[in-house]
Formats: structure tokens, sequence, C-alpha cells
């Protein structure tokens, strides 16, 4: 059920998604990192609209990312475990308002279950590749902070639809 945002939400790991009309949404982490938010911007982009969802209260999602495929929504999450990796989360939705369904680990092979050892930050569209995705994904290195590193996959497709990240160690995008 879509609602009106109440001032001073909480905003942590965070995200933004432009879809294929230019409607803009800001989604979040909240309520101390235990529901995600979706927030529907205004035109302009600068501020929200006052319209926006809660995704699985009590969940424990932070980190999301998100693409579109085929008029389905797809968002990959973390855990919430502090520096360390986690395993990823998969939800999928027919609507930007949902409702949105959760689907197993999107992370195959070794590593899988703890997200390759890192942490979904934003899912990149390739520009001039129809049905091109690359996951993007934070290496928090605590013990050097300054030193933190990214990793990027592409995103496969079962028979289904289903979108699959599997570790590889070099290809083209």
């Amino acid at each position: 059920m879509v609602q009106h945002l109440k001032e001073g939400q909480m905003s942590r790991d965070m995200t933004l998604f432009v879809d294929d009309d230019g409607k803009a949404y800001h989604i979040y982490s909240s309520e101390e990192n235990l529901t995600l938010h979706i927030a529907e911007l205004t035109d302009d982009y600068q501020d929200h609209s006052g319209k926006y969802i809660r995704i699985f209260p009590g969940g424990h999602n932070e980190a999301p990312a998100i693409f579109k495929k085929d008029g389905t929504y797809w968002m990959i999450t973390s855990g919430c475990t502090g520096w360390q990796p986690n395993e990823a989360r998969m939800f999928s939705a027919p609507s930007i308002w949902g409702p949105w369904q959760q689907h197993p680990n999107p992370c195959i092979g070794k590593g899988a279950e703890l997200t390759f050892g890192g942490q979904s930050t934003y899912i990149l569209t390739h520009p001039h590749k129809k049905d091109s995705y690359i996951f993007m994904a934070d290496r928090w290195r605590p013990e050097h902070p300054i030193d933190g590193r990214y990793l990027w996959l592409p995103i496969q497709f079962n028979k289904q639809g289903t979108p699959f990240i599997e570790w590889t160690d070099e290809w083209k995008p």
C-alpha cells in the first residue's frame, strides 16, 4: 500500500533509481536498518513527492541495488552485519510499488554465501547492450577502511528469466 512520507524518516544505505518513464525513486534503509523504503521523488528529482512504501519491515536489509528487465523490478540487498560480508538477498515486483516477493540468494558458486566478499552497491545497465547488467559491490576492509575495493560481475539470467550472479575471474561487458 502506497503511503505518504512522514517528515524525519531515517535514510541510511541508499540508491537512486530512474525508471524508463523518467520517474525517480529514492530507495533506502530506514527504521534502524529494519525496513527498506521506496520513496518517489518530485519531477525535478530535488525532493520526495510524499509517496512511499515500506518493504519487508523487520527484515534487516541494506545496500539496495535495483534494475528493471522486461517489466519486472529486481532488487538485490545485503543483510546488516556491519563490515562483514553476508549472503545477498533478492526481491522482485511487477511494479515499483509492489507487491515485492523475496527470492533465494542470487549468487552462485564458490563464495556465494558471502556475496563473494562484497556488499551490493549498484546495478549498472550497459548503455549500448540490451539486457546487459553489471552487479557492483563494495568490498570493505575494516583494517584499512581507506582501501575499500569493488567487484563488478555480470548479471546472467536462467531459462525462467531469474537473475543470478556467478563469480568469474575475467569477462567482457
